[in-house]
């Protein structure tokens, strides 16, 4: 059961959502079906009746009520406007978590057509009066910021180290506009330590710390990206470092000759500067700069140079009082004076498309088609996504994205034991840093092949370096003597899986890993892990008083499987209903131990059980059922993952209109066969990305004076 400040559509009886679906329709006089046809005064003679009968004893006690809700203060005005609450009865009855399994189950023609009948009322409810959240202004994440400052300059080093990247390219492998990945590739991995983090970086720069990402979200979330008046500080003085450094300079600056070098023609330096300034600025705050803001930076750099400061020591100010600037700093949208959804201009078009694909500032090309008030014309749209589909920059969304989507950073504090798991730790090195290259470069691959997403569930090929490959099929429990060593770069070879128990992202030995304790797999949290990440669907957390189940058997319980510690573990009501929903998830994957190899049998010889239903109606026995079952609702799983990558595009959590737009995004895509590259292309043309909706007052930047 949810514990949660909003009502909680989990906490309603299945009389109470078949008497809401009712309601709603007949509320919103739409067309209806026989499910549907109700008397004009139904809701006070039956319906009313029924609520008090069926569901006052939880939900009518006013504050006091299951959930926070009392179905008794339900009236036709108020129940229009809860389109969350609608599109939660939706997701319930479609993925069939209600009833629970402890209560008779609907007929499954009456499942569907109460969900095709809620289906219409929110789509009748949201396109009288598109309801799209308001994207809030917000600053660069610690990413973005690096490759903003990398982008602008045109530097030929990083900024500073990001710990974040865990995989390194080291061959020049991605070549996204060749369309084929190449069969070896050299990478890198974090995990390998500070050997890794070696890399051509501007000296004296230190980075400000890494931005978390969101619960069951990115680190780019608007709601999480704030800027305290000490971190503006530390902004006003990383500027200064990175212009400051001694490797800024004709070596590592791209622009260097056109902006910090000094004019060959002294007597035209006030106009060389505002010459040299105007595009600077317009592409570091991302659209033209006013005329009176501008002059302002023109006459810091005159004033600076009146006072016998060399050119280049001023134009090097200038540039770090810029990328100071909230305006720099800031990513937001210009409002309007009507507060509606609106589409939003080519200039804020462009910073979403830069910032979704690239992670960062829009190049040249994006510019001056915003400047000319082209770039939302459908076809210069088509054929810039398809120049930036084929850009290196891509590599910073495979940077980003796919690592957070996966949640991969869990991987990093997993500790198997190593009493149990030596092989784990085998030459000093975690296996971790082999781990979590395989499902990042399937990634890659799917994405610049443009191939299926349903290779991530069930893939025909992987990429594995020796150890990896030796780590899942050990032929003397721990890898082979002189294999895999290398250090600073591994190489991963393409092969065919000739076993279905490894391919795709959910069989792969680093989430197996990251989703189990020291000693033994945790079946509940890797069951959350599947409902999170591939269906979209995150549980809530356990109640703070439920203790966690031990590491190890207790005495007396040795004899048991883990499902059976579990079953025992979970008798209370108020967890019941969410184990119902995850356990079988979890235990599709028993058959990998902690560290993702295969077993048959658990340490007491007991067999491992992992058989199941998924939504309540796919069985399966082992886990090739298990995937089977998977793609066989792969629909789902396309929802899911045009969700999780509208609200990385977005920068904000989800609502129900933008499930809508989800919703087109998935069927597009099924259309054109799932493709990967076709899903992010359907991402940008989406509403939500096109629109937005601001507030009255342009947004106020009081964070400093700028020059």
């Amino acid at each position: 059961m949810r514990h949660a400040e909003t009502p909680s559509i989990e906490s309603f009886h299945p009389t109470e959502i078949l008497l809401c679906a009712v309601l709603v329709v007949s509320w919103l006089n739409l067309p209806s079906s026989n499910v549907f046809a109700v008397e004009s005064n139904a809701f006070s003679q039956v319906l009313a009746p029924a609520i008090r009968e069926h569901c006052s004893n939880c939900h009518g006690a006013g504050e006091d009520s299951e959930g926070g809700l009392d179905l008794l203060e339900m009236n036709t005005d108020s129940l229009g406007e809860r389109v969350e609450l609608v599109r939660s009865l939706i997701r319930v009855l479609d993925l069939q978590e209600m009833p629970p399994e402890a209560e008779p189950p609907l007929d499954s023609e009456l499942r569907q057509s109460l969900v095709t009948g809620l289906t219409a009322v929110l789509h009748a409810s949201l396109t009288k009066q598109p309801r799209f959240s308001h994207t809030p202004m917000r600053r660069m994440n610690r990413f973005q910021y690096n490759n903003a400052v990398t982008d602008l300059f045109g530097l030929k080093c990083i900024v500073f180290t990001l710990p974040e990247r865990m995989m390194r390219e080291h061959n020049g492998y991605f070549k996204p506009e060749s369309g084929k990945m190449a069969d070896v590739v050299s990478v890198g991995s974090r995990p390998l330590g500070k050997s890794q983090l070696i890399e051509p970086r501007l000296a004296n720069v230190a980075a400000f710390p890494q931005d978390l990402r969101a619960e069951h979200g990115f680190d780019n979330r608007g709601d999480h990206l704030s800027m305290s008046p000490l971190l503006m500080e530390s902004f006003l003085a990383l500027g200064q470092s990175i212009t400051q450094s001694p490797d800024f300079d004709s070596k590592n600056v791209g622009i260097w000759d056109e902006f910090f070098a000094v004019p060959t023609d002294l007597e035209t330096i006030p106009t060389e500067v505002r010459r040299r300034l105007k595009p600077f600025l317009t592409k570091a705050f991302r659209r033209p700069i006013v005329e009176e803001q501008f002059e302002r930076y023109a006459s810091y750099v005159l004033r600076r140079l009146d006072a016998g400061t060399p050119f280049t020591e001023a134009m090097q100010a200038v540039a770090a009082a810029a990328i100071a600037s909230p305006r720099f700093l800031y990513l937001y949208e210009t409002s309007h004076e009507r507060g509606t959804v609106e589409e939003v201009d080519d200039f804020e078009l462009a910073s979403r498309l830069s910032f979704f694909l690239w992670g960062s500032l829009p190049d040249q090309s994006l510019l001056d088609l915003a400047a000319a008030g082209t770039l939302s014309r459908p076809d210069i749209l088509d054929l810039q996504i398809e120049r930036m589909l084929k850009d290196h920059k891509l590599k910073r969304f495979c940077d980003s994205f796919p690592t957070q989507w996966l949640q991969l950073d869990r991987i990093i504090s997993s500790i198997p034991s190593r009493e149990r798991f030596p092989q784990f730790y085998y030459l000093k090195y975690r296996d971790s840093m082999h781990m979590m290259l395989e499902p990042l470069l399937l990634f890659e691959t799917v994405l610049i092949e443009n191939q299926s997403i349903t290779q991530l569930i069930d893939s025909d090929f992987t990429y594995r370096s020796t150890l990896l490959e030796e780590a899942y099929r050990p032929t003397n429990g721990k890898p082979q003597p002189g294999k895999g060593g290398e250090v600073m770069a591994l190489r991963f070879r393409r092969m065919p899986v000739t076993d279905r128990r490894d391919g795709g992202v959910i069989t792969n030995a680093a989430v197996m890993t990251m989703t189990s304790g020291p000693e033994r797999t945790q079946p509940i949290t890797r069951g959350a892990w599947i409902a999170s990440v591939i269906f979209n669907n995150p549980p809530d957390p356990p109640p703070a008083d439920v203790p966690a189940l031990d590491e190890t058997p207790p005495a007396g319980e040795e004899s048991l499987t883990l499902r059976e510690r579990l079953s025992m573990h979970r008798q209370r009501s108020d967890c019941k209903g969410c184990h119902e929903q995850i356990d079988p998830l979890g235990f599709a994957l028993e058959n990998y131990d902690p560290i993702g190899v295969w077993r048959e049998t658990y340490e007491n010889g007991r067999e491992v059980d992992m058989a199941g239903r998924l939504f309540q109606k796919h069985e399966f026995v082992n886990v090739l059922e298990f995937k089977d079952a998977i793609l066989a609702e792969k629909d789902r799983f396309a929802l899911a993952f045009g969700e999780h990558l509208l609200s990385f595009a977005l920068a904000r959590e989800l609502e129900a209109a933008d499930h809508l737009a989800a919703e087109h995004i998935a069927t597009t895509c099924a259309q054109d066969g799932y493709k990967m590259q076709t899903f992010l292309k359907q991402v940008i043309l989406s509403k939500p990305f096109r629109s937005k909706c601001t507030p009255l007052t342009s947004p106020r930047h009081a964070s400093g004076q700028e020059p």
